[in-house]
């Protein structure tokens, strides 16, 4: 069993980890992008893997909510700040998102608007919409919320595994992650052999899961003084160094045979590397031993990057559905007006949405605690605020 000492005090804020959601934001935001400017060539193949930023963030929130887990944080409270945390933002882009992706009478040129189905959008209010395989329901409301709901998922179990995950060393919690790791692989094996298996049509948030639960006991053991000795742009080296000999394999015929079997693992490849790099911008900054991924700009874009990730498809949509695709220097002018315009409206929901309503959220909630209190002296406080930079 861990100590009580380690797991009750208070964890440094990481803001590299912070300036990190930037990068995944942005990975996201250029994988969308080509929707409405086809890039071209390597630059156009480099873009896709953008569509990997959403594995970073799964890792990353559960190796932040690990981080920052605090035994004297109730469940209760745990559920309320994650839910003032996500939500109201999520409302608000969903909002914003209908005009742009449904109608009434849609165009059939605008393949990407539906027709309004109430009890679609219901599951995307409802934050459900992500346990369907569908493309018409997963991508429904706000297409890149299905996310949401894979992230709602983990914040239930999050408690659960927590439970199991205090009766482990720091070394176990290693073991556990590279087991995780180990049995994605076999997962990943078993569909490729079998395409049509049960594993291949589970929902998104049961088989995203492994990836929040490698954040969780990554986290746990850094907690417990694990520290990975490798510099953060070794491992960052080492991720470009993946995606561009993968890259480079694809224009080498004498070496299909090696792509086709490193291929299909790239998730679970791109999983244990986003992993690493996790934990060695973690380290270093525990460390002291970073400044770039800790500067203001970037710690700030850290900071807007869930609402600049909830609102710049929607952005990149409108212009579509108005101006049709772009191409060279007027397509490359119009990636840096979506990105500046995506920034700044990130900044506006941020300030405006984000933060006001999480305050408020959990001000009443920590009113609710402090009532009970004053009924029952004897309960233990549960409305001290902890480090959260999810």
């Amino acid at each position: 069993m861990v100590s009580a000492t380690l797991t009750e005090a208070r964890t440094p804020r990481l803001d590299s980890l912070t300036s990190l959601r930037w990068w995944a934001a942005l990975a996201v935001f250029f994988f969308h992008v080509r929707n409405v400017v086809p890039l071209p060539g390597v630059v156009g193949e480099l873009a896709h893997y953008g569509n990997y930023g959403v594995a970073f963030f799964f890792i990353l929130s559960g190796f932040v909510l690990t981080w920052s887990w605090r035994p004297a944080v109730g469940v209760g409270t745990f559920y309320w700040r994650r839910l003032a945390r996500i939500y109201p933002l999520h409302l608000v882009t969903l909002l914003i998102a209908i005009p742009v992706f449904y109608s009434f009478t849609p165009d059939p040129a605008h393949s990407w608007v539906k027709p309004v189905e109430i009890a679609v959008l219901v599951l995307c209010l409802l934050l459900l919409q992500g346990w369907s395989r569908d493309p018409v329901v997963l991508f429904a409301g706000n297409p890149v919320s299905w996310t949401l709901t894979a992230e709602m998922f983990f914040y239930a179990m999050h408690p659960l595994i927590t439970r199991v995950l205090k009766l482990l060393s720091s070394r176990a919690a290693l073991w556990t992650a590279a087991g995780i790791l180990a049995v994605s692989v076999l997962a990943r094996t078993s569909m490729v052999l079998d395409p049509s298996g049960s594993l291949a049509g589970l929902p998104w948030p049961i088989l995203r899961l492994n990836e929040f639960v490698i954040g969780m006991c990554l986290a746990w053991s850094i907690r417990l003084g694990w520290r990975l000795r490798i510099s953060p742009w070794i491992s960052v080296a080492l991720l470009a160094s993946f995606v561009l000999g993968l890259q480079a394999l694809k224009r080498v015929p004498q070496w299909g045979f090696a792509l086709d079997v490193v291929a299909p693992y790239t998730s679970e490849i791109i999983t244990a590397l986003f992993a690493l790099m996790i934990c060695a911008f973690a380290v270093a900054d525990l460390e002291g031993t970073t400044r770039f991924s800790r500067s203001r700009v970037v710690v700030l874009l850290g900071e807007w990057s869930y609402a600049f990730y909830l609102i710049h498809g929607t952005l990149i949509y409108i212009v579509l559905a108005h101006l049709g695709p772009q191409h060279g220097i007027v397509g490359l002018l119009w990636i840096l007006t979506l990105l500046a315009t995506s920034v700044l409206a990130a900044w506006a929901l941020h300030a405006l949405v984000e933060r006001p309503a999480e305050k408020r959220l959990r001000a009443w909630q920590n009113r609710m605690v402090a009532r009970r209190r004053q009924g029952n002296p004897t309960q233990r406080s549960t409305a001290e605020a902890i480090s959260d930079q999810e």
